[in-house]
């Protein structure tokens, strides 16, 4: 079997990097064979992340985000929003559905992805655990009292391939949840009603031990051919711009 591409590319705008996301699944898509891709990226500044289904007045302080100039982009994957920045590493998997065919199943999807993730990075730092449908969390000493999470992770299906990405927390100042984000609508029951806060944690990692783990795990030693510029630019335009906050009619008068 073909080996795992990496690719280690962070674009200028939160819009772009996004966008990149998707356009290596459609890419995927294209080849008419499987194709697997491991990438990683950082943003260089604050952006909130909405989920493909989410209400932007029911999960963000949107009022806080355009006065500190923090854009609200709405990704193509479902979850709920999330703050993203400097010290939050990202990743996204394109996993073939082909050699893949029980992450057809996104309980399965989930269940295999957070586990390698959760395995990988257990190994350089203890508590590592899998928590609610999509997250992995992080517990001192006895794990069922109140883990703290480290990582949102969201799923994209297409016909052959799938798009699965998600954060890794390590050195986020915390406190930009709390001014940027309002609860979220539902929440896992690990949660107990905490705040982002108290709810959140880094991963005590620094960004390259976090890199090489997941390159390890999914054993993405396949340098990325390059990355498709033409796509990017017209997901941009079509779906990631502008790149500040703005509401539906619909939304402002909810």
């Amino acid at each position: 079997m073909r080996r795992m591409r990496y690719l280690d590319l962070t674009l200028p705008t939160a819009a772009e990097n996004l966008a990149l996301d998707e356009a290596l699944l459609e890419e995927a898509e294209a080849l008419g064979q499987p194709a697997e891709t491991l990438r990683v990226w950082e943003p260089t500044g604050l952006a909130v992340v909405v989920g493909r289904s989410s209400k932007i007045a029911d999960e963000v302080h949107v009022e806080a985000c355009l006065r500190l100039g923090v854009p609200i982009l709405r990704r193509t994957s479902g979850g709920s929003a999330v703050v993203i920045g400097p010290g939050c590493l990202m990743y996204a998997l394109v996993l073939s559905l082909q050699l893949r065919p029980e992450l057809r199943a996104v309980r399965l999807a989930h269940r295999c992805v957070l586990g390698t993730l959760a395995d990988a990075l257990g190994r350089l730092v203890s508590g590592v655990c899998c928590r609610g449908t999509s997250d992995l969390a992080i517990a001192e000493g006895d794990p069922t009292k109140n883990p703290r999470k480290i990582s949102g992770n969201s799923i994209r299906m297409r016909h052959d391939h799938l798009l699965y990405h998600g954060t890794l927390l390590y050195d986020f100042r915390l406190e930009w949840a709390d001014r940027l984000l309002a609860m979220p609508p539902r929440e896992p029951k690990y949660r107990r009603g905490r705040a982002h806060g108290s709810f959140l944690a880094n991963l005590p990692l620094e960004a390259a031990s976090i890199r090489q783990a997941l390159k390890t795990a999914w054993d993405a030693t396949e340098p990325h051919p390059g990355w498709p510029r033409d796509l990017i630019a017209r997901l941009v335009a079509e779906r990631y711009a502008p790149h500040t906050p703005t509401l539906s009619r619909r939304e402002r008068e909810s």
